[in-house]
């Protein structure tokens, strides 16, 4: 799994609004997934998925900002990052 931990080129706000700590869902999903953790330079985005960890999601997935929440667009993601996403919440399920 990817380490992006203290990547020199990340920051605390970018231009959309997004903060770290922020929660991600899928545009379509009415449950978070995950965590914003790191905004890179060239708006990548550093998620934490839960069950999985982190994850990078490419600035051109990111489809909106709403009251905290982004919002991506899954067609837009790694097949990996789309079936971690699809699992983030077993354990709560068991």
């Amino acid at each position: 799994m990817p380490t992006f931990g203290a990547h020199p080129l990340a920051m605390s706000t970018n231009s959309r609004g997004i903060e770290i700590g922020y929660q991600v869902f899928a545009r379509d999903g009415e449950e978070e997934f995950g965590a914003v953790r790191e905004i890179l330079s060239d708006g990548h985005l550093v998620v934490d998925i839960e069950n999985k960890g982190d994850v990078l999601i490419p600035d051109d997935a990111i489809v909106g900002v709403v009251e905290h929440k982004v919002l991506v667009d899954p067609k837009k993601l790694d097949p990996k990052v789309r079936a971690a996403i699809a699992h983030a919440h077993d354990a709560e399920e068991e």
